[in-house]
């Protein structure tokens, strides 16, 4: 990391660089590969900076079991096995390279998460130009020193974790060569509640590990993404979906691609709305400097007459001596004949 920021491939990322948006594509393929990838083409045409899948079998994040330990008790997957699950959201290993190939096609960045060793090599051997860890899996220092090994950028999700357990993530990642680090603050709840995501730790994260910050997101609609990027969040993480109506394990608290692409232009424009701190007059406001008010004569005066309240008012429009100086200003006579509606200048007064 440089000056604070973070290169994904060309991408500079970083706090004085518009929010980097992840728009992840998950298990809503639901099984097809055709779908799959035209998700590819209508995630790329939302305008987001990247698309990220996920790299794992059934096999290799739990076992086939229906012990009470593997099955899902509560929220949107409630009854489910955990095995049953991940066999209908899993992005097959021989989909991966059709998939980088029409992201490159598009022009836009793809890389994965991995969950263990051998989707890590997959990736590896497929150029991944970055590797994401799952918010389960910030716990697993095995699975981060393999992917620092590689020596490209990483991103962790820090959901569920305190802080001992991120020190010790990012300890693994950076003494095993990762330079490269974002941290995404998260709260690993499908759908999550936006009255539990305490956006508030955004700039804390990044402050005490000295890392680029984001946010992981997975409430409803996109106003959580929005406040994080105010608050200063680099990375943006959101799921996708073509059509929630689809069905799919995330297609509940996934955006559609008209509210993607809302997503990627609100939380540009709120990190171009940041500017700096400035009390000057805006570009944009010098038109309207005319709206303002300004002393005014109201009433036909004649040379030597007295200025009163009865003769001069503070009105709009703007092209008049400033307000301030009414006080300064009755009370002394007139140089000139002034006429009713006429902007009261300094070489009138004497």
């Amino acid at each position: 990391m440089k000056d604070g920021h973070i290169f994904i491939n060309d991408r500079r990322i970083g706090p004085d660089e518009p929010p980097y948006v992840i728009c992840e594509l998950s298990g809503n393929h639901n099984g097809s590969l055709d779908r799959a990838l035209k998700m590819v083409d209508l995630e790329a045409a939302t305008g987001c900076d990247a698309i990220k899948i996920q790299t794992y079998t059934p096999d290799t994040l739990t076992i086939d079991c229906d012990h009470d330990d593997f099955r899902i008790g509560s929220g949107l997957w409630k009854g489910r096995t955990l095995f049953d699950l991940y066999r209908e959201a899993h992005t097959p290993f021989e989909w991966h390279e059709a998939l980088f190939e029409r992201a490159k096609k598009n022009g836009v960045t793809l890389f994965s998460t991995p969950f263990d060793e051998t989707a890590a090599d997959l990736l590896d051997e497929l150029e991944a130009p970055a590797f994401k860890i799952a918010s389960f899996e910030a716990n697993d220092l095995g699975l981060i020193r393999k992917v620092a090994r590689t020596g490209k950028p990483m991103i962790i999700s820090t959901g569920m974790a305190n802080m001992g357990e991120i020190e010790r993530a990012v300890s693994s990642a950076r003494s095993n060569g990762c330079e490269d680090l974002v941290l995404l603050h998260c709260i690993s709840s499908y759908p999550a509640p936006s009255e539990q995501s305490n956006l508030r730790t955004l700039p804390h994260l990044s402050d005490a590990f000295g890392v680029v910050g984001g946010l992981s997101d997975h409430t409803l609609g996109t106003a959580t993404s929005v406040a994080a990027v105010a608050l200063g969040a680099s990375v943006i993480e959101k799921h996708f979906t073509p059509a929630r109506a689809d069905g799919g394990p995330d297609a509940a608290f996934s955006l559609e691609p008209a509210e993607f692409k809302q997503l990627c232009d609100d939380c540009r424009n709120a990190w171009v709305s940041l500017g700096k701190i400035s009390y000057n007059m805006k570009p944009a406001e010098e038109a309207n400097l005319v709206f303002r008010r300004s002393i005014y004569v109201v009433e036909d005066i004649e040379p030597g007459e007295i200025f009163s309240r009865k003769n001069l008012r503070s009105i709009r429009p703007g092209y008049g001596l400033p307000p301030h100086r009414l006080n300064h200003v009755l009370g002394k006579e007139a140089k000139v004949r002034i006429k009713k509606g006429t902007a009261l200048k300094e070489n009138m007064v004497r």
